[in-house]
């Protein structure tokens, strides 16, 4: 069997980039990586720009991108064109979305501190209330 200089076996290829093979496996089946051929045995083999994807892929998912993101950037980028001006308008709208949790999250820290800082009594019983400080209004 005569296998590319360059090739790489599939848990080579996990072992080097820290992906299991499982995730390799899918993210072929997604159509962001592919093999560049098999063995005679079947493996998978890979081209050694996989290392350069899967390092693209797991940043990208790091900034909050999606993998159905993720593979219309790798699209364009296959096609022979960088896909820098795809990513900067979608890292924008991430962070457009990041600010609205931000301001969402604020509104829900000072309900909860007006929540504690009452001073309810708290019954020791009673059949209509389970807790007087989350079912106050």
């Amino acid at each position: 069997m005569l296998v590319e200089a360059e090739a790489k076996l599939i848990g080579s290829v996990a072992k080097e980039s820290g992906v299991p093979i499982k995730t390799i496996r899918y993210y072929e089946e997604l159509g962001l990586l592919k093999a560049s051929s098999r063995t005679e045995a079947n493996f998978r083999l890979f081209n050694s720009d996989v290392l350069t994807r899967l390092n693209f892929i797991k940043r990208a998912q790091s900034l909050g991108l999606s993998l159905s993101e993720i593979k219309e950037f790798l699209d364009v980028h296959d096609g022979g064109d960088l896909p820098c001006e795809h990513i900067k308008a979608k890292l924008q709208d991430k962070m457009t979305a990041i600010d609205e949790q931000i301001r969402q999250l604020r509104i829900l820290k000072l309900e909860l501190q007006g929540l504690l800082s009452t001073e309810e009594t708290i019954p020791e019983t009673s059949s209509n209330t389970i807790c007087p400080i989350i079912e106050q209004r």
